[in-house]
């Protein structure tokens, strides 16, 4: 699923690890979610959009994937 999670991350200033730490998850993970090799659960989904002030539709978009650019 295509994510605008790193963009987000890099305008708030935050470090992959801070990321994790703030929404409770391994910088691994972080990692794997930006480069579109982990979808992440809803509840997961749910406290980045809130990390990030935004709607889990301004994160995340699920109509399009890998095979759609």
């Amino acid at each position: 699923m295509k994510n605008d999670v790193r963009a987000h991350r890099e305008e708030a200033g935050l470090s992959q690890a801070d990321l994790a730490a703030a929404v409770g998850v391994t910088r691994q993970t972080i990692n794997a979610i930006e480069r579109d090799r982990y979808d992440p659960s809803i509840e997961l989904a749910f406290k980045l959009a809130r990390q990030f002030d935004c709607r889990i539709e301004e994160l995340f978009d699920p109509e399009l994937d890998d095979d759609s650019d």
